[in-house]
C-alpha cells in the first residue's frame, strides 16, 4: 500500500462517479419554508403538505387532477391580431409574448377544455398567473366566449378557474372591452338554464374581478386567495385608514358573504362534482365509479341464504 493506492486513487474513482442532483428536486415552501419532495409536491395538487399553504399551479397540471384519469380535450380558440397598438415599454409586446410563451409552454394565459368529472360532462377553463401574470387580453376574452358557446352547444355546465392580475396594458382599450364581452358570454349561459362555477384562486384581482369572475352562480375560492379589485395599499393610501388584518382574502370575503365556499384544493374536485350535478338536477356521484347498490326492496325480495336451503 502507498500513498497512490491509499489517496490517489479514491480520490479519482470519487470524482468521477459522482452523480449531479438535479437542482429541481426539491422545492421550498413559501410560507412555512419546508423542503417538499417535488413528487409529492406534485401529487398533492402543489398544496404544502405540513402547513397547507397553496401554491401556484398551471391550467394543465389542474387540469389532469380534475378531470377523469386526466384526460380532457381542448378547445381551440380564435387567436386575436398580434400587437394591435404596436405597444412598447422596455420590450416591445411581441418579444414579451414570446418569452412569456417560452417561459410557460403555453399559447397564452387561458386553457379551455371539456372532460369528464365523476362521469359528469363539463367545459372548464383555467387562466394561468405565469403568464404575463395571468393579464385578461383580447386572447382571454375571445377563451371565455368560446368556453360559454361549447358548453351552450353541448348543454353542459361551465367551470372557471380565476388568476389574474387584471386587464393587459399592452392591449390598452382593448382589453377592458373583455369585460363587457365575457359579460355577454355569461349571459348566453344563463339564458341556456346552465350552471356557471367560478373558482378563485390567489390572487384574482382587478377587471377579471370586475366581470366575469363575480358573475357565477356559485362562488368558490382556494384558501387565502386574494381577491379583490384595487390592492390594500392602494386602498389604504387613498382612505388613510389602516385595512382589517386579513382584508380581501378568501376567509374574509367569505364572511362577509362576497363568496359561497372556501375549498382546499385537495378537495376541489369532490366538491365541485358534487356542485354540478346538484345544480344539473342530477343524483349524487357514485364513489369510486362503482355499480349503484341494489335498492332495499329489491335486497328483501331476494331469497335469503336460509330460505334457499329450506
Amino acid at each position: 500500500m502507498n500513498w497512490i493506492t491509499n489517496y490517489v486513487r479514491p480520490r479519482i474513482n470519487s470524482i468521477f462517479s459522482r452523480r449531479e442532483v438535479p437542482e429541481n428536486l426539491w422545492h421550498k415552501c413559501d410560507e412555512c419554508g419546508t423542503m417538499l419532495f417535488h413528487r409529492e409536491l406534485a401529487e398533492n395538487q402543489n398544496v404544502c403538505t405540513q402547513c397547507d399553504h397553496h401554491m401556484a399551479i398551471t391550467p394543465r397540471e389542474r387540469f389532469m387532477h380534475l378531470f377523469d384519469g386526466g384526460i380532457f380535450t381542448e378547445v381551440a380558440v380564435p387567436a386575436p391580431k398580434d400587437d394591435p397598438l404596436h405597444f412598447r415599454d422596455q420590450k416591445k409586446y411581441p418579444d414579451r409574448m414570446k418569452a412569456a410563451q417560452k417561459k410557460t409552454g403555453e399559447k397564452e394565459a387561458m386553457l379551455v377544455a371539456t372532460g369528464e368529472i365523476g362521469r359528469t360532462p363539463i367545459v372548464a377553463a383555467a387562466q394561468d398567473f405565469s403568464f404575463m401574470g395571468g393579464s385578461m387580453g383580447m386572447y382571454v376574452g375571445n377563451a371565455i366566449i368560446a368556453a360559454a358557446q361549447e358548453a351552450v352547444k353541448l348543454k353542459r355546465p361551465l367551470i372557471l378557474f380565476s388568476a389574474a392580475g387584471g386587464a393587459r396594458m399592452q392591449e390598452g382599450i382593448l382589453s377592458l372591452m373583455q369585460m363587457p364581452r365575457t359579460t355577454v358570454a355569461v349571459e348566453m349561459l344563463k339564458e341556456a338554464n346552465l350552471p356557471y362555477i367560478v373558482v378563485l384562486t390567489h390572487p384574482t384581482t382587478g377587471g377579471v374581478t370586475a366581470s366575469y369572475a363575480m358573475l357565477g352562480d356559485v362562488h368558490i375560492s382556494e384558501p387565502n386567495a386574494l381577491i379583490c379589485f384595487a390592492g390594500p395599499r392602494v386602498i389604504e393610501q387613498t382612505i388613510r385608514e389602516k385595512l382589517p388584518e386579513g382584508f380581501q382574502r378568501a376567509e374574509y370575503l367569505l364572511d362577509h358573504g362576497m363568496l359561497d365556499r372556501v375549498t382546499k384544493r385537495t378537495e376541489m374536485r369532490d366538491e365541485l362534482i358534487t356542485i354540478t350535478r346538484m345544480l344539473m338536477n342530477q343524483p349524487p356521484a357514485v364513489k369510486g365509479d362503482l355499480p349503484a347498490p341494489e335498492t332495499v326492496a329489491a335486497a328483501e325480495d331476494s331469497p335469503t341464504e336460509e330460505a334457499a336451503e329450506k
